[in-house]
């Protein structure tokens, strides 16, 4: 069985949806959804990271394991390194970072994640994909691509459209044979490796792409990428999106 952690950062600040963990979606507010989906999946410490005092208290209220982080981080990754330190986690600790935002995760791709990363000890991070099966998403800057070797690591991510169909003219052709696959931005980390990461400097790949995990191919970390047993489910960014997320979890409880 695969030992992991699971943290879950969560901010009050939002430019579209402030103090959105704390949003109520039906009868709960969404930190503890989300939280509740890292219990399913058996890890064996669940570690709620915030910046926000309000946030801190709500969990607490639901009996999570709370750690207040800083507020002047400037990246997800940076929260998790000092998450890290402050539980005293060891480098070899495999840490699966679920967003805050993301109550619909299903608990097994938590696992799925971290057993990447159990089973490729030469790897410091393990993610997840999903394969394009339209022109739309694959021409997207919004979605995110991998291209992956023969053993599942990345070669490279990117908002371009890779691997490029070199004779194709028309953008709106999506060629049946095209093995593009959309990166799920869900990842298992090393500690050590997130420490490494809190230590290093921004990589001109990594400012180009907009793309942290860029960092650590440039860093030469291997990143394990599996395709993923489910997908996501829908996350919650605008007002829009609470309404239809309240509706799924509904859903979902029921068939529990």
């Amino acid at each position: 069985m695969t030992a992991f952690k699971v943290a879950i950062p969560a901010r009050y600040a939002s430019s579209r949806l402030p103090g959105k963990p704390l949003i109520d979606l039906g009868g709960k507010p969404m930190i503890q959804h989300v939280y509740e989906r890292a219990v399913e999946s058996g890890a064996e410490e669940i570690v709620i990271a915030t910046d926000d005092q309000r946030i801190y208290d709500v969990a607490e209220g639901f009996g999570a394991e709370v750690c207040m982080t800083s507020a002047e981080h400037h990246s997800g990754s940076d929260r998790l390194a000092e998450l890290v330190d402050l539980c005293g986690w060891s480098d070899d600790t495999i840490v699966v970072n679920l967003q805050g935002d993301e109550p619909l995760t299903p608990s097994s791709i938590l696992l799925q994640a971290a057993r990447g990363l159990d089973e490729h000890p030469e790897a410091g991070i393990s993610t997840l994909c999903a394969p394009i099966n339209s022109a739309s998403q694959l021409y997207d800057p919004h979605t995110v691509k991998v291209v992956r070797n023969q053993q599942g690591f990345a070669l490279y991510f990117s908002r371009a459209p890779i691997p490029w169909e070199r004779d194709a003219l028309d953008v709106e052709a999506h060629p049946e044979h095209n093995q593009a696959f959309r990166h799920i931005g869900l990842y298992a980390y090393r500690a050590g490796y997130l420490r490494e990461y809190s230590r290093s400097e921004p990589c001109d790949l990594e400012q180009i792409e907009s793309l942290e995990q860029l960092r650590a191919l440039w860093q030469g970390v291997k990143i394990f990428v599996d395709v993923a047993e489910q997908l996501p489910g829908h996350g919650v960014d605008t007002p829009e999106d609470v309404e239809a997320v309240t509706a799924l979890l509904k859903q979902y409880e029921n068939k529990s």
